[in-house]
């Protein structure tokens, strides 16, 4: 049993992951109705600006508390992700409202080729490290509800307590703000929204700002993680099953399906691997993910549209 809750613990934590990642898709589908190919590029040129500015600032300022220089460096980095999604919105998505959304696909797939090489042009191309002071200890918990307690890694509780942080602060945006609101009524229907006075171009420069700053977390977990690499922008592509089992347009479902996938990847590994020769962990999800492409394709919390004539 112990083991078991060990495995499902560990899967929680990762699918928590997968749930940041894949919330940057769902955020800008719903503000935009295009299906964001940029955010895996989004999430390795935040990581590469914390990290490179988490080595620039103390040379440049000599401060030695390591927190604080961590602190300006996120700072730093959230103002260039600001900077970043402006810079979209005002010189490419601007200039294609209401196109097909194969225009707009093949937009945010020009911008990650762009922002690959633009930060490889300003960062380098070597392998970094975001050490942001998560203990990388395993811990004992519930040692007293079961024998000898539960292990669970440190670095990947904290990882996964921010994350349902982060996740729980874009909820509550969503839900009881204006600009939330704003964000979802565009989702419904952009040209109703316009007529009603809503300004799609600010609401899609924000958007995009809260899917910076959402990868920019992201990033500074991974990269802590794994380290900070171009293979980091892959990262994305773990999240799109996730994307398609919650359903695009969901916030709760990106949350759902992440949950999911971390579980079935982790318990499916450990209990069916021995049986198949191991590595289902690696094609689980895109299993799932077909699976539900042909039952399900809006996914457990997506909308269903309806074509009427």
């Amino acid at each position: 049993m112990a083991f078991f809750l060990e495995t499902l613990l560990g899967g929680l934590m990762a699918g928590m992951l997968y749930s940041l990642v894949a919330l940057g898709f769902v955020l800008i589908f719903k503000a935009s109705g295009v299906f964001n190919f940029a955010q895996g590029a989004m999430v390795l040129f935040a990581a590469l600006a914390m990290a490179r500015f988490s080595e620039w600032i103390p040379a440049w300022t000599g401060l030695p508390y390591k927190p604080l220089t961590d602190l300006l460096a996120f700072i730093v980095a959230a103002l260039i992700m600001f900077v970043v999604a402006w810079l979209i919105e005002r010189l490419a998505l601007r200039h294609l409202v209401n196109q097909e959304a194969t225009t707009l696909l093949m937009a945010t797939l020009g911008i990650a080729y762009f922002m690959e090489g633009l930060g490889q042009s300003i960062f380098g191309d070597s392998i970094y490290k975001i050490d942001i002071g998560m203990p990388k200890d395993p811990v004992f918990i519930l040692d007293k509800v079961f024998p000898g307690g539960l292990l669970v890694n440190k670095e990947d509780l904290i990882a996964a307590a921010i994350a349902a942080t982060l996740v729980a602060l874009l909820s509550l945006f969503f839900q009881e703000t204006a600009t939330g609101r704003a964000l979802r009524a565009v989702a419904d229907d952009h040209q109703a929204a316009q007529s009603i006075g809503i300004p799609l171009n600010r609401i899609w420069v924000i958007v995009w700002c809260v899917a910076g700053v959402v990868a920019l977390v992201a990033g500074m977990i991974w990269g802590s993680k794994l380290g900070v690499q171009f293979s980091l922008s892959t990262v994305a592509l773990r999240a799109l099953p996730v994307v398609i089992l919650g359903g695009l347009t969901s916030v709760p479902g990106a949350i759902v399906g992440g949950l999911i996938i971390g579980v079935g990847e982790k318990l499916s590994e450990v209990y069916l691997g021995p049986f198949v020769g191991g590595g289902i962990e690696i094609w689980f999800a895109y299993v799932l993910a077909l699976v539900f492409l042909l039952f399900r394709p809006q996914g457990l919390f997506g909308e269903k549209i309806i074509d009427r004539v």
